[in-house]
């Protein structure tokens, strides 16, 4: 989640030094990329965003804005020139609040980041609240999402131990009474149970904490939010594993939402009770901290990409390690939140919102990392809709009483869309093979950080996909094919500096063809192939 106006400074366990472009140059010219349809890697779940905090407001918008923004966040559809309406995304984060809304100032939440609560104070459940979270729920159904997920950043305000939504005023344990877990478990089944039957809405997912690890606290007044320890973690998963059980929801829990990757892996500026996620949260060796048999836990860790994107080569070796340390337990990856913060730089920071190539290059080259070298099956932007900062795909401009406004489409929005609306869920990546003219190999030769970083994937209809990037102010020769020639026409869709390039549709290639500076491009297989015969996931 956005943390603003503070400074951390990028220290780790295995920080490298800062690689510069010229380590990475090669002679693009003479560089051609085959699809190694033998050589699957993982499978794609899904890509997100999430309604925090703005659908509260959005959603309660006149209807005509709120289809607007719906489309450009859910649509799959196309206007008669053959151009997506919106990126289709096919994840939608809802997020299930604590209360601080109905405190007001008493909250110690800045406003605009306060929630409602379905839990009222006597017990009984407003099905009621959040109706303009909901209503973008409802949207994104209609607009052909599948995949629903609920988080949660604080147990309400009537199970925390300081009665309220942050954790004002305590140390790094959970903000949850100790007589509450079992309250705070049924509160989250409840909820669940209720938007299916009052929105028709099915979670597929739950997310119980929210960067409970490292030095973030979660002090006021910013948001809501708790720390929490590994064993705090633990303890109120197998209760809620009990509850839905008891309650028949066949939701799946997902854990660990964390802070910063380097908490997954290891102890990164907090405790040994918050650290090593990985092993403590699935190694049978943890006995007292262990989850992966409780009932409707995902064999998984979801956990947020802030502060590991630069330098260059540091985002890559922090992905190789964490992709090797979830080999050892057989978990997948989900890169669930991200957005711009004050370590990025090469970007001028996360003040000030883009609208341009800037940060939607930066961002695609932290999707193809995320991608490539972490293997994630899934990969969620922060915010859908944000206002003056860098943390959303759409600007929202709103009337000083926040009940009507507009919003504003970005590069950032239609770069995500080259990934999110071609690769749906259930394709899987493929390797690309990078050689240069004299048909040698080149390792890692399909990334090129500031030149040519390129993907490959096959949906479930059979149809290939193959991402690229350029990332150069230069013109870059792309020669690409699969290795059983399979694939003989691609439709090309990019988005690049031209204003009427967003996801815009620039013609076929058979593969010859080049890529204009400051771009990204998707291809789409023309032809609907058979499925690739050997789809076994590699590690």
């Amino acid at each position: 989640m956005t943390r603003y106006n503070f400074i951390v400074i990028l220290t780790g366990f295995c920080i490298l030094p800062f690689v510069s472009s010229k380590a990475f140059s090669k002679t693009s010219s003479q560089v051609s990329y085959q699809i190694e349809v033998n050589q699957p890697r993982q499978t794609i779940d899904h890509f997100g965003a999430s309604d925090a905090w703005s659908m509260r407001y959005l959603g309660l918008w006149p209807e005509k804005q709120q289809r607007q923004i719906a489309d450009w966040l859910f649509s799959m559809a196309k206007d008669a020139s053959g151009k997506p309406r919106g990126i289709g995304l096919s994840l939608w984060r809802f997020n299930l609040g604590a209360g601080s809304a109905g405190q007001g100032d008493a909250s110690h939440i800045q406003w605009f980041t306060r929630t409602g609560c379905f839990l009222q104070p006597d017990g009984s459940y407003n099905w009621k609240a959040q109706q303009g979270q909901r209503n973008f729920l409802k949207l994104a159904k209609d607009r052909g999402v599948t995949h629903f997920l609920a988080f949660l950043n604080s147990a309400p305000v009537y199970f925390t131990k300081n009665g309220l939504a942050t954790n004002t005023g305590r140390d790094g344990t959970m903000n949850l009474r100790e007589n509450c877990y079992g309250r705070f478990a049924k509160f989250i089944a409840t909820s669940l149970k209720g938007l299916e039957q009052h929105d028709s809405i099915h979670f597929d997912y739950i997310s119980p904490v929210n960067e409970p690890d490292g030095n973030w606290n979660w002090q006021g007044p910013k948001q809501e939010g708790s720390p929490a320890t590994n064993r705090e973690i633990a303890r109120l998963v197998r209760i809620m594993g009990k509850q839905f059980v008891q309650q028949h929801v066949n939701t799946k829990i997902i854990v660990n939402e964390s802070s910063d990757l380097r908490c997954l892996m290891g102890i990164y500026r907090t405790s040994w009770q918050r650290g090593n996620t990985i092993r403590t949260l699935f190694s049978k060796d943890s006995s007292r901290t262990y989850i992966g048999s409780v009932p409707n836990v995902a064999h998984l860790i979801a956990g947020h990409d802030y502060w590991t994107d630069t330098p260059v080569q540091y985002m890559h070796d922090s992905r190789v390690a964490l992709r090797d340390s979830l080999h050892k337990y057989n978990l997948k990856f989900w890169a669930s939140e991200i957005c711009i913060m004050d370590n990025d730089q090469e970007i001028g920071g996360g003040n000030g919102y883009d609208f341009s190539m800037k940060t939607a290059l930066y961002v695609a080259r932290i999707m193809h990392y995320d991608l490539v070298f972490g293997n994630a099956s899934s990969w969620s932007w922060w915010r859908a809709v944000g206002g003056d900062y860098k943390d959303g795909l759409l600007r929202a401009y709103s009337t000083p009483d926040k009940k009507n406004g507009h919003a504003v489409d970005s590069k950032l929005l239609w770069t995500v869309g080259n990934y999110s609306r071609f690769i749906r869920p259930g394709a899987v990546r493929y390797d690309i093979q990078a050689k240069d003219s004299l048909g040698n190999s080149i390792s890692e030769g399909a990334t090129d950080p500031y030149g040519i970083m390129c993907s490959a994937y096959q949906n479930t209809d059979g149809r290939w996909t193959v991402v690229a990037i350029n990332y150069s102010e230069s013109i870059k020769p792309f020669h690409f094919k699969t290795s059983n020639d399979a694939v003989p026409s691609w439709q090309m869709y990019r988005t690049s500096n031209i204003s009427t390039e967003d996801l815009a549709p620039v013609g076929r290639t058979n593969g010859d063809t080049t890529l204009p500076p400051r771009s990204v491009t998707t291809f789409v297989g023309i032809n609907v192939s058979p499925l690739t015969k050997d789809r076994n996931i590699n590690p």
